[in-house]
């Protein structure tokens, strides 16, 4: 199972539509996952051009005032989709694969970067994946680093992340080692703060599924954020 969760910052460059569809056939990507697209719906050329012609099925979720949106992709050919829901900050598909019958949930979520929704995302977080039944797989910018080493410089807070990471163990999350660069998001300037927000984490039985898989991080020439790769 191969797919992509990005913080895309935006899909008016055709730069990017041009990465998405080229990775697509490259790496025989299987489902598109993009956070804060900034807009509630996408015309139907865009769509096919960004999956490279291919048979997706997408869902767009309309970003909260100026920021966020989500829009969740997958391949007809290889997911059957059980159902689709939304929350205040992620989307989910409850899928099929078609060439062994396994049932899961693919997450793709974008944490609010203002401090004063970050409780209420972390809640959602915890209270949804608690109650999921299935095997489920979870991806994309949560806004909260893990630990100091997740920042270039500057001061840490431990707050937010002390938090995050109750909650990874309360649901007994493993987080998929990232290969490439360490840092996900890039700030401005001559001498910018690098962080680690975008992440893919999954629960013990698809981890039983896919014991091997892996995320490689790619070039964030055409974002601020990078790419994940998962494969």
């Amino acid at each position: 199972m191969k797919g992509v969760f990005w913080n895309s910052r935006g899909l008016a460059d055709l730069a990017k539509h041009r990465f998405l569809a080229d990775l697509v056939k490259e790496e025989q990507i299987n489902f598109i996952a993009l956070s804060e697209t900034g807009r509630d719906d996408f015309p139907d050329h865009i769509l096919k051009n960004l999956c490279a012609g291919r048979d997706f099925l997408w869902h767009c979720m309309a970003p909260h005032s100026r920021s966020g949106g989500i829009l969740l992709g997958v391949d007809l050919n290889v997911f059957d989709i059980g159902a689709i829901a939304e929350g205040d900050f992620f989307v989910k598909f409850t899928l099929r694969c078609k060439s062994d019958g396994f049932k899961f949930v693919l997450y793709t979520v974008y944490g609010p970067a203002q401090y004063q929704n970050k409780e209420a995302f972390l809640v959602e977080l915890a209270n949804t994946c608690s109650k999921e039944s299935l095997p489920y797989l979870i991806g994309g910018d949560f806004n909260i680093m893990r630990k100091p080493e997740d920042k270039s410089s500057g001061v840490f807070d431990p707050k937010w992340p002390n938090l995050f990471n109750a909650v990874i163990e309360s649901l007994e999350l493993k987080e998929i080692v990232m290969s490439g660069r360490h840092y996900t998001w890039a700030g401005a300037g001559d001498n910018p703060t690098f962080e680690k927000l975008d992440r893919v984490f999954v629960s013990t039985d698809w981890e039983d599924k896919f014991p091997l898989s892996t995320v490689q991080s790619r070039d964030r020439d055409i974002s601020d954020h990078t790419p994940l790769v998962l494969n």
